[in-house]
């Protein structure tokens, strides 16, 4: 069986739940499922006091539906608690904003991918150091490929991820220029279609994500 870091950089997507109840999220990426996707991330709403635990409901949910099927995650990670919460829950890979040693520590503890997020070289250095598998840079779209292109160079052996702003027009820039994957929210998974329950045009929109890194 490949490694999970073997498959994040063959699937390259990682699918972002994010404001979804728990009772939409197995329909919701079984239909990301059906589009190709591999990879999802459920993140944790910060602001609400019932966050974590609904968190770890959707996070339980789709690991026991899909199993090996899918890879699971957990996003916005901000402490070493929310990765103890994840872990318990099912979360194989732990995505975060910044660069925390406590959160990234408490997931090489708990034998998870660390997915720390970074915007300056130094930052990106800093997560690699402390043994992040990849680092995202966040926000790319913002940023744009040309910066991405200006860190990489001298920084080419740390395996980085674009997150934010990334779509079917401009996945193959940024693989060109070197990006090892990308965390893509509601460009693709939409939140219109899941509440309407228009599953299929959601698988749809999931093939034509797929198909632009195939």
């Amino acid at each position: 069986m490949k490694s999970l870091i073997e498959q994040m950089t063959e699937n390259k997507i990682i699918a972002i739940v994010r404001g979804l109840a728990p009772e939409q999220v197995v329909p919701a990426v079984e239909a990301l499922y059906r589009g190709g996707i591999r990879l999802v991330e459920v993140t944790f709403n910060q602001s609400d006091p019932d966050g974590d635990r609904q968190l770890a409901d959707s996070i339980s949910r789709l690991a026991g539906h899909f199993a090996d099927r899918m890879r699971i995650g957990a996003g916005t990670v901000l402490s070493g608690t929310q990765v103890q919460i994840a872990a318990d829950a099912g979360a194989r890979f732990i995505i975060s904003p910044n660069v925390n040693e406590a959160v990234i520590r408490e997931t090489l503890r708990q034998s998870l991918i660390s997915i720390p997020g970074a915007l300056t070289p130094s930052e990106i250095m800093r997560a690699h150091e402390l043994g992040a598998h990849f680092v995202k840079l966040f926000p790319a779209g913002s940023m744009g490929i040309d910066y991405f292109k200006a860190i990489r160079a001298p920084i080419s052996h740390v395996r980085m991820m674009a997150v934010g702003g990334i779509d079917t027009d401009n996945m193959a820039d940024w693989l060109k220029a070197g990006a090892a994957g990308f965390g893509i929210g509601g460009n693709l998974v939409s939140k219109t279609l899941i509440d309407q329950e228009r599953y299929d045009e959601l698988a749809e929109l999931a093939a034509r994500f797929t198909a632009a890194v195939s």
